[in-house]
């Protein structure tokens, strides 16, 4: 106990008592058991010390002069800053009424003289023990009352800008990616009421102009967490087709998991750049083929013999006015895709005949690297257009020679798999499909590479297009060629081991 005594006090207790001896004994008693203890002997003095250094706790007599224990409880009841105090009465006044009278005048307690000092403690420690209690769910309370007042202030700026945001969000469960809440930009965007939206899928409200499309957005939402600006295109009501920047999140509303999703409409602005690329594209095409003529005649040396030296620049300018030719014809072929100026003749064909036509094909090439080309082709139908088909394999194997050392590999393979996630397809139940690979031993590609290489214009490195002399297109028309197939393409790789393309397409029907 001593050593109790010298450190900090269990609490602070303030004794308000007119007889010395009583005010004596409850000093040393709390005193030994490690408690502050303050004493006076006047109901004034005590209200005056309360109020200036409020107690843990009061022990108050009752008949003392000028100002009784019952009339100092209800001044200490009556200001804010002593009323949570809890006080004890201590009193020798043993009459039910005198008791009932303490504890309507804001007493917690009433203990008859002579008491007893274990009942004493007990009852003293057992307030104070509530009063902590009290003061710890006070503090809870505020703290959560600051939280929700916080989270409903967020709550009321988030709803704000929801509304009034011109670009079209909506809120959707993640399980099943029903529709809760949109805002009204949303609504002007796809042309359906609230009540035509609520409750239903994109699917269900034809929204996606391609199915496996938005799957397969959404399966790389949940890979990663996040997903910002994935270009998508989505049909309104009126059958209009819009191509929107989509970002999704992760959001919870009362303990349900769900995905905000933000679009930016950028209809306007891809067709006006489609226009801009077509026009120059078309305007570029006759110069080029003039200046590649021209050349050729120079080449055959029918203006005369040319020096060495003229030789070398003849041959470059020959090669860069080839690259410019292939990059017009890409940005052309790719237009044309986009806007199904092309349509794929799709027949019956050998999936083994064209991975052999596109291994054929590149074999020149390899040979010229000093690259192996490993094929193990499939004997499977499908139904498809095999000149498109030929065209992405050869470019994919291109690329995995372009980007190979010499004495390294190229594996083109396929095999039929149950496409359990079933990107290729509305219905709900799983099929087969073809899965060609194309693997190579090259560099690798950045894990934050993977997705925009088949964008438009989109190579890992800058330099590339100049030392290798890509058009930066040949990604982009492989994804237009195989999402026009209803198939999907995507990338894997690991930096410094190399990269596996894959294109995963429905077989033919039987």
């Amino acid at each position: 106990m001593p050593s109790q005594s010298v450190s900090t006090p269990r609490a602070d207790i303030l004794v308000i008592d007119d007889t010395p001896e009583n005010l004596n004994l409850l000093s040393a008693m709390l005193t030994e058991q490690g408690y502050k203890v303050r004493s006076v002997t006047k109901g004034s003095t005590g209200l005056r010390g309360a109020t200036a250094a409020p107690p843990d706790l009061i022990l108050l007599d009752i008949n003392m002069p000028e100002m009784n224990g019952y009339e100092v409880c209800e001044h200490l009841k009556a200001n804010e800053r002593t009323r949570e105090i809890p006080v004890i009465f201590i009193s020798a006044l043993g009459d039910v009424l005198d008791k009932v009278r303490g504890f309507a005048v804001g007493g917690v307690d009433y203990v008859t003289k002579p008491f007893q000092v274990e009942e004493v403690l007990a009852r003293i420690e057992n307030h104070l023990t509530i009063r902590r209690l009290q003061k710890q769910l006070q503090t809870q309370n505020e703290q959560l009352q600051q939280e929700i007042r916080s989270r409903q202030l967020a709550e009321e700026r988030f709803a704000k800008a929801f509304r009034s945001s011109p670009n079209p969000i909506a809120i959707a469960t993640l399980e099943e990616g029903r529709f809760i809440d949109v805002n009204p930009s949303f609504l002007r965007f796809c042309g359906y009421s609230l009540e035509e939206v609520i409750g239903h899928t994109a699917t269900e409200l034809d929204l996606p102009s391609a199915s496996q499309t938005l799957a397969y957005t959404i399966q790389k939402f949940q890979e990663m967490g996040s997903l910002h600006n994935q270009e998508v295109e989505f049909c309104t009501k009126t059958g209009e087709l819009k191509t929107i920047l989509l970002s999704i999140e992760f959001i919870d509303l009362a303990n349900v998991q769900c995905t905000l999703l933000i679009a930016n409409d950028i209809t306007e602005r891809k067709r006006l750049e489609n226009e801009f690329i077509s026009l120059v594209s078309h305007e570029l095409r006759t110069p080029l083929t003039s200046i590649m003529g021209a050349l050729d005649i120079l080449g055959a040396g029918k203006l005369g013999t040319m020096s060495e030296q003229a030789q070398k620049v003849l041959s470059i300018a020959t090669s860069n006015t080839e690259r410019l030719i292939r990059l017009v014809n890409d940005i052309l072929d790719l237009e044309r895709m986009k806007s199904s100026k092309i349509v794929m003749h799709k027949v019956k064909c050998n999936a083994a005949d064209i991975l052999v036509q596109a291994t054929e094909a590149m074999q020149a090439m390899a040979d010229n690297a000093q690259v192996q080309l490993v094929v193990n082709p499939l004997n499977v139908e499908l139904w498809a257009d095999s000149d498109r088909l030929l065209q992405t394999l050869t470019n994919l194997i291109s690329n995995a020679i372009k980007f190979s050392e010499t004495g390294d590999t190229v594996w083109i393979g396929a095999e039929v798999i149950e496409d359990k996630e079933n990107f290729l397809s509305a219905s709900s139940c799983a099929s087969n499909r073809l899965l060609i690979t194309v693997r190579d031993q090259g560099r690798g590609i950045p894990e934050d590479k993977l997705q925009t290489i088949f964008e438009r214009f989109q190579q890992v490195d800058a330099s590339d297009s100049r030392k290798k002399g890509g058009t930066g297109l040949g990604l982009a028309i492989c994804r237009n060629i195989v999402q026009q197939h209803n198939g999907r393409i995507w990338a894997e790789s690991t930096l410094g081991e190399g990269s596996t393309f894959y294109v995963l397409l429905p077989l033919a029907s039987s």
